[in-house]
């Protein structure tokens, strides 16, 4: 869930899923006292992993919110990001875009019968977004859904693919296509958080369908 990170970083983990968060939180989290999670947490900022902010909240005092720096996003791992990167722009120079294109979709076609086939017998909405989720998360993606109102939200905490997803957002754009073929017509599903756009993760609200 974490991305196996060692022992003294698993704050990072923590923030990574659950976004910014407040000393006691942190403590809670890692299951440890506040002096041991404060200890944690200066030698993360000494390293430029994480950085504090003051909040005022009511009549309370003031609180410090951890959050992660872009070092801290760069712990959990883009799969070869600078190769595939160039290969996109080498793909979209030699043979252009509609090219692109093509692969992209092939590759989502592949990726949709992957998870189709791992889905199989799995019929309720609730089951195969489970499912979906266990996947996206052997994947890289960090994923876990919950419930929101009369629906869902899944999330995607991390992406393993965010520098081929900048270059091209064909791969975003499968992604959302791949999600409504896995649940079927018994949910719309709307990207409504993407980190391209700045959001810390990406999310996904999903409505049944009767």
């Amino acid at each position: 869930m974490h991305n196996n990170l060692p022992e003294n970083e698993k704050a990072l983990g923590i923030i990574k899923t659950k976004g910014p968060q407040t000393l006691l939180d942190l403590a809670a989290a890692m299951e440890i006292t506040v002096e041991g999670a404060r200890f944690h947490l200066l030698k993360l900022a000494k390293e430029g992993l994480v950085t504090a902010t003051t909040e005022s909240k009511g009549r309370g005092r003031p609180q410090q919110i951890w959050a992660l720096t872009d070092l801290g996003h760069a712990r959990f791992p883009d799969m070869h990001a600078e190769l595939t990167v160039k290969l996109i722009e080498t793909i979209r120079s030699t043979l252009g875009q509609q090219a692109l294109d093509k692969i992209i979709a092939a590759n989502g076609k592949t990726g949709l019968e992957r998870y189709m086939k791992e889905l199989e017998g799995q019929a309720g909405l609730k089951e195969r977004l489970k499912g979906l989720a266990a996947i996206r998360t052997r994947e890289g993606y960090m994923a876990d859904f919950k419930k929101e109102g009369e629906g869902y939200l899944l999330v995607e905490n991390h992406c393993p693919i965010c520098a081929a997803a900048a270059s091209c957002q064909g791969f975003c754009a499968a992604e959302l296509k791949t999600f409504k073929a896995v649940l079927g017509k018994t949910a719309e599903v709307e990207r409504v958080d993407h980190i391209l756009k700045g959001a810390r993760r990406c999310a996904y609200k999903i409505t049944p369908v009767e």
